[in-house]
C-alpha cells in the first residue's frame, strides 16, 4: 500500500490530496464519511485483492488542510474527478459511505466517461427523511454512545476512552463536514430529483440496523436512481462494509458482473 500526497488542478488553483493506494487493475474509489478514511481501510484491503483501491482523505478531515475556497460537496466531487483524470483511470467504481456516498452520487451525475458504476453504503445527501426523522449526526453524541447507534453489535466496536487529541480530531472532522454540508445538514434539497440523471449501473446497500440513517431513507434513495438495485444487509448498521465485509464485497462484485453482462463500459 502506498500512502502519499497528490496535487490536482481545480478552479485555477492546486489542491493537495492525501490518498492511500493499493492493488492493481480496476479502480475502486472509496469515499469515507464522518468516521474518516480509516473506516474504509478494511474494504480497501479486500478490494485490492482483485483491483486497485484508492482512498482519499477529504480536505479538512484527519488533520488535512482545507483551503478557504474549498467548502462544498461539489468541490469534492470535482476534485476527485480531476484525480481520476490525473491517474488516467478507466471503468472506475465509485463507493461511498454516508457523507462519502453523497459525494459519490454527485460524481456520478457528472457523467464522466471514467466512471462505470456507483455503490452507495448508507449514503447521505437527499431530502427524504422518513416520518420526519432527520439524519443523526453521531458526532453530537457522547463517544461512549456512538457505537450503539452506528453498529448492529456495538460490543464489537466499543469506543476506547477519548484522548484530548482524539476529541480534537473529531471536532475538526465535524467542522469540516458541516462546512461541506451547509445549513441543510447532510443533504441537498435538489439532489433527490437530480438522481434521475445517473446513467451508470448503481447499487444502494443499507445496514438493517442503521440508526444513523433509516433503512427507508435508503429505499427512497435507490428508488430515485434509474435501475438501481437496493440491498439490505442483515446484522449490520451504518457501516455494513465493516460489520459484514464479505457480503458487501460480494455485492460489489455483483454490480461489476452485471455491468459486464449488459455490455456497458465495465
Amino acid at each position: 500500500m502506498t500512502i502519499g500526497n497528490q496535487t490536482v488542478p481545480l478552479f485555477a488553483e492546486t489542491l493537495p490530496l492525501a490518498i492511500s493506494d493499493q492493488g492493481s487493475g480496476r479502480i475502486f474509489l472509496l469515499l469515507h464519511g464522518g468516521a474518516g478514511p480509516d473506516s474504509m481501510s478494511g474494504l480497501a484491503r479486500a478490494l485490492s485483492g482483485n483491483g486497485r483501491a484508492i482512498v482519499p482523505t477529504h480536505p479538512g478531515f484527519s488533520g488535512q488542510p482545507q483551503p478557504e475556497w474549498f467548502h462544498h460537496v461539489d468541490d469534492l466531487a470535482l476534485a476527485y474527478l480531476a484525480l481520476l483524470d490525473q491517474v488516467d483511470a478507466r471503468d472506475v467504481i465509485l463507493v461511498g459511505n454516508s457523507f462519502g456516498g453523497w459525494i459519490a452520487a454527485e460524481m456520478a451525475l457528472r457523467n464522466s466517461p471514467r466512471v462505470a458504476g456507483l455503490v452507495l453504503l448508507c449514503a447521505a445527501g437527499i431530502d427524504a427523511a422518513p416520518d420526519g426523522r432527520p439524519i443523526l449526526n453521531p458526532l453530537t453524541l457522547p463517544p461512549a454512545d456512538r457505537a450503539a447507534f452506528a453498529f448492529h453489535d456495538p460490543r464489537q466496536f466499543a469506543v476506547v476512552p477519548a484522548t484530548p487529541e482524539g476529541l480534537a480530531m473529531m471536532a475538526s472532522n465535524q467542522k469540516a463536514m458541516l462546512s461541506y454540508s451547509g445549513e441543510a445538514f447532510m443533504h441537498d434539497p435538489t439532489l433527490r430529483a437530480r438522481l434521475a440523471g445517473i446513467a451508470v449501473p448503481s447499487m444502494v446497500i443499507w445496514g438493517e440496523s442503521d440508526r444513523i440513517i433509516d433503512v427507508e431513507y435508503g429505499r427512497r434513495y435507490a428508488d430515485s436512481i434509474p435501475g438501481a438495485r437496493f440491498e439490505v444487509v442483515a446484522e449490520a448498521g451504518h457501516f455494513p462494509h465493516i460489520e459484514k465485509l464479505d457480503r458487501v464485497v460480494s455485492l460489489i462484485g455483483d454490480l461489476v458482473d452485471a455491468g459486464k453482462a449488459y455490455g456497458n463500459r465495465m
